[in-house]
């Protein structure tokens, strides 16, 4: 496949969603953390991680990993990735550019992370071909995707009605209601492992509670 065009710096231009996220993610670490150290468990060689937003995930990469390229579209928040990745404990080269258009070659990585990126990228199926495009065959994808509320409960319609109207606009392209393991089959990746679980795990549901973390394999 060839390798796709770079996309322009500032792809996303979200500035006032950044800035909320930026707090939000912050306060949400005490129930987000355990969840990217599970995520990146395990890894190592060269890493792409999709989407890095403010660069929380760098402080749990292991000392396997011998260098991650973190892709971020948003100026703010890949500012804030910049300075989290001099604080990391193992190389990180933050690169503007989006998903749809990764700016690197083709086959150059051993692992590719996901990390609550897939509700908002514009074109799903393009950048998973993306991610299949840049990893080594045999390559593991992880992933940590919030999504659509199991079948058969009324929440299923909400997020259905979120997505249609205000929720991508005041939450900076976010889709509450996607469905990112059944992407990445569609995609051509064999789903090694997945858990569903709940954020937060008890009380109120909301139309990002239902989460899933998990593996998958570039196929040849």
């Amino acid at each position: 496949m060839p390798r796709s065009g770079p996309a322009p710096k500032d792809a996303v231009h979200h500035p006032i969603f950044a800035r909320f996220y930026e707090k939000q993610s912050v306060a949400a670490e005490k129930l987000i953390a355990a969840y990217r150290r599970e995520l990146l468990a395990g890894l190592s060689g060269r890493v792409i991680e999709i989407g890095a937003g403010n660069g929380l995930n760098f402080a749990h990469y292991p000392a396997t990993v011998s260098e991650v390229v973190a892709i971020e579209p948003e100026r703010h928040l890949r500012q804030l990735a910049v300075e989290a990745a001099l604080r990391a404990e193992v190389p990180v080269d933050v690169v503007p550019g989006a998903a749809e258009a990764l700016p690197v070659k083709s086959e150059a990585f051993d692992a590719a992370v996901f990390s609550l990126v897939l509700c908002s990228v514009r074109d799903v199926p393009r950048a998973l071909s993306e991610a299949r495009r840049v990893l080594r065959p045999g390559g593991d994808l992880r992933f940590f995707e919030h999504g659509r509320a199991p079948k058969g409960r009324a929440m299923v319609a909400f997020q259905r009605g979120l997505d249609a109207t205000v929720w991508p606009r005041l939450f900076g392209g976010c889709h509450v209601g996607r469905e990112p393991v059944v992407s990445l089959r569609d995609a051509g990746f064999e789903v090694a492992e997945s858990r569903e679980f709940l954020i937060p795990p008890s009380g109120l549901r909301l139309p990002t509670s239902y989460c899933v973390i998990g593996t998958a394999r570039r196929q040849d």
